[in-house]
């Protein structure tokens, strides 16, 4: 659970650099900073290599996917290569665009069937309402940093 928490608060405040950065912005008012928008997307890929690590290594995590993977065992893999090919991604600067595509049509789903699934965080993993609140919270912000990579041209 700390894993989840500290990474997406980092995430979080890598989109805020992005943000800052000037990435997407239709009439920018000064010039773009490549070394805020750089660090952002660091920000981003350590986020990318905590999660594929907590599917790997976290019962709870492995578990809540499992419930709504078709697949199973191979499924969840597959997505662990994902999100590990996504921090590479952004790790190293290239192919960011089409990694924050990815991100972005992946980040939904999970939001409403892995933290949205008050049940299993709340009543079975023992995960306090609001805490779960601000993870969500929290994935929405990355989502919309993802949105803003996918969309700058």
């Amino acid at each position: 659970l700390k894993v989840r928490m500290y990474s997406r608060t980092v995430a979080v405040i890598g989109g805020f650099l992005i943000l800052a950065s000037g990435a997407g912005e239709l009439y920018r008012q000064r010039p773009r900073s490549r070394s805020l928008q750089a660090t952002g997307q660091v920000l981003l890929g350590i986020y990318l290599i905590c999660q594929a690590y907590s599917l790997q290594h976290s019962p709870e995590d492995r578990l809540a996917y499992l419930e709504h993977l078709l697949g199973g065992e191979v499924a969840l893999q597959l997505l662990f290569l994902l999100y590990g090919l996504l921090a590479l991604a952004f790790l190293s600067g290239c192919y960011v665009r089409v990694a924050a595509q990815v991100l972005a049509v992946l980040l939904p789903p999970a939001i409403l069937l892995v933290d949205g699934n008050l049940a299993y965080w709340h009543a079975l993993r023992r995960v306090e309402f609001w805490n779960q609140m601000k993870l969500i919270g929290q994935n929405v912000g990355i989502f919309g940093a993802a949105v803003i990579l996918a969309t700058d041209g």
